[in-house]
């Protein structure tokens, strides 16, 4: 029988799409053999392996506008415009608990990919192996200037978009025969080039980490050919991609509510209308 992966883009509150996507998944029973996400994509792949239908969008929807949560204020007082300490701690143990021992204890393999500041590389943590699981999902949704470093496995880590966007070349390479990729962006987008005054505040922020800077002056390049290498391998039959069918104006820190709603609707329809030719993609279609 052969083995199936579910690989799933960052892009912050755009996970929405991602979370209403899997959640249908998850609705019809589909068990995939191994999970990596990248960014918010790691955060939603928790999720998924947990088993935890609609907890993606219920912590999004219920705490986005809750200070504790999102807010420049995090950045004082947590140097992280999101406050990961409230997301893993109160809201993870107590006001949305999120089932750690099925997490720790499910056959499904599970990847969070960050990038090592030193070296500009990812980093793949492994939930067998990792040490601190947790804090390498942290560091893969640690954005740039709005997060600081976190240690994984003694790496100074941040953001895994910076080092691989859309994360289907891993599990391909571990011998998936089936790779599910789900991205947060429409067909056909690219990233801009980084400006010039943000790529001087990279430089200034990040002086200590040369290889960081050139690999985040590198993003929208490398993006571009994940993207083309992606069409490629779709073309082939070799990944099958679901994707938002329409610009996805919804913006890292969203605080519209409805927006998010809607998008996480998106994410819904679209799984449920492409359903049966995901099936068929897996092998599991009827004849």
């Amino acid at each position: 029988m052969s083995k199936w992966a579910l690989a799933l883009e960052g892009g912050s509150l755009r996970c929405m799409f991602t979370a209403g996507v899997v959640d249908v998944m998850m609705e019809r029973g589909l068990l995939f053999d191994g999970v990596f996400g990248v960014s918010a994509g790691a955060l939603t792949g928790v999720n998924y392996v947990s088993g935890q239908i609609g907890r993606t969008a219920q912590v999004n929807l219920d705490y986005v506008n809750d200070k504790r949560y999102l807010g420049l204020g995090n950045l004082i007082f947590h140097k992280s415009i999101f406050n990961f300490d409230f997301l893993f701690g109160e809201i993870s143990d107590s006001l949305l608990p999120l089932d750690r021992e099925t997490f720790a204890k499910s056959p499904c393999a599970y990847t969070a990919i960050a990038t090592d500041c030193r070296t500009g590389q990812p980093v793949y943590a492994e939930k067998h192996t990792c040490t601190d699981i947790y804090g390498a999902i942290r560091a893969s949704a640690s954005m740039p200037l709005l997060s600081p470093m976190v240690l994984v496995e003694g790496k100074p880590c941040l953001d895994g978009g910076v080092s691989v966007s859309i994360p289907y070349q891993r599990p391909l390479e571990e011998g998936y025969e089936k790779v599910v990729v789900v991205t947060t962006r429409e067909h056909g987008y690219r990233k801009p080039l980084v400006s010039r005054p943000l790529a001087r505040l990279y430089a200034r922020r990040y002086k200590k980490y040369p290889n960081l800077v050139r690999a985040l002056l590198n993003t929208p390049r490398r993006y571009a050919k994940e993207l083309e290498e992606l069409d490629r391998l779709e073309a082939q039959g070799k990944v099958y991609v679901i994707r938002p069918s329409k610009p996805v104006t919804v913006s890292r820190t969203e605080k519209d509510v409805a927006k998010l709603r809607a998008l996480y609707a998106e994410g819904r329809q679209t799984s449920q209308e492409q359903m049966e030719r995901l099936l068929d993609y897996l092998g599991e279609g009827t004849a």
